[in-house]
């Protein structure tokens, strides 16, 4: 057991390498799968599925199902097809999601959906759903099978309450909470607690783990909600303000329009209907967030999700599993920077 204790905030730049530099061989098992399984006599799928699964993703969610079998001291292979298949639900899900939002740009290319068009997108993206549970018969844990398919449920219901939500400026901080633990932090837990599973591990275990994956996924997702308005195409990989553009009410957009005047929240509900779009629109937009402090509150909940998947960890042994799985914690965080 470990006694120490560790607090979000360094004084270097934290770094994703850690982690990948403690999977990287494993990694290189889950790609050929990935590979592998999104070949097809059909032309169009794996040409499709390669734009994006080829699009220089971090690959962050197959990393932690693998970084979780280190910190347990897992050393069998089943965990390889599954890290694929988790990677292909992600995959899936961002092929939907570029469909339904109209997306320009996604892992800093064209979306897909721009090249191939909508309907292919969205068939490409069910071939890939399809060969994820694939993956998960064959490894034969019908209980790694309710995890994933439960969490594949829960992203779709996120996706649906967040397009029901949409151009809807009285969305509560709580509903968009539950918005996001379904459509990003169910994957994230998911991914990190099956190789407890296949390890055989302890509910106890099983659930440290999930508690990690789903408390990083809710602060990964809090801070690119923030840099959505401060940030720019070429480090997010897709064209800042989409959200504002969208209608996407966020928190930071909940916390300025709850702080603003009446003036501003006219404005707000005039953007989020969609009736201020332009630049001039979306840089006034980020002055009022700055103005009220709404980007710097978001970072400051994503750093108290953040503090929860790093105490979450607190059982498991030191070592280099732990230490690049903090790190990835401190990563998340820091690209609000």
């Amino acid at each position: 057991m470990s006694a120490s204790i560790h607090h979000i905030g360094r004084d270097d730049a934290p770094s994703l390498e850690p982690l990948m530099t403690l999977v990287a061989n494993d990694m290189n098992a889950v790609n050929s799968v990935i590979l592998d399984r999104m070949q097809s006599d059909i032309p169009l799928i794996p040409e499709l599925a390669g734009h994006l699964i080829a699009g220089g993703g971090k690959r962050m969610r197959p990393m932690l199902t693998l970084a979780a079998a280190k910190l347990i001291g897992y050393e069998g292979e089943r965990h390889f097809k599954l890290a694929a298949a988790v990677e292909f639900i992600h995959t899936a899900t961002l092929l939907h999601d570029d469909v339904v939002d109209g997306s320009d740009l996604r892992r800093g290319k064209t979306a897909a959906n721009l090249i191939f068009g909508n309907p292919a997108t969205v068939l490409v993206g069910d071939f890939l759903f399809s060969r994820s549970f694939e993956l998960m018969v064959e490894d034969g844990s019908l209980k790694v099978l309710k995890i994933l398919s439960s969490a594949s449920a829960v992203i779709a219901e996120g996706e649906v309450n967040q397009l029901t939500a949409q151009r809807k400026i009285d969305t509560s901080e709580d509903r968009y909470l539950d918005i996001i633990g379904s459509k990003t932090a169910a994957l994230f837990a998911a991914a990190s607690r099956i190789s407890a599973v296949v390890a055989e591990r302890d509910e106890e275990t099983e659930l440290a783990l999930d508690a990690y994956g789903r408390n990083i996924g809710i602060a990964f997702q809090l801070v690119d909600d923030a840099i959505d308005y401060s940030s720019d195409s070429e480090t997010m990989g897709k064209d800042a303000g989409d959200d504002f553009r969208e209608g996407k009410v966020t928190l930071p957009v909940i916390l300025a329009y709850a702080r603003g005047s009446d003036e501003e929240r006219q404005f707000w509900k005039d953007a989020i209907i969609g009736h201020k779009t332009s630049g001039d629109d979306l840089a006034h937009a980020t002055s009022l967030l700055q103005r009220t402090g709404a980007i710097e509150d978001t970072i400051s909940r994503a750093r108290h999700y953040g503090q929860r998947a790093i105490d979450a960890l607190g059982t498991f042994p030191a070592g280099k599993a732990k230490a690049a799985l903090i790190e990835a914690v401190e990563f998340a965080i820091s690209r609000a920077y």
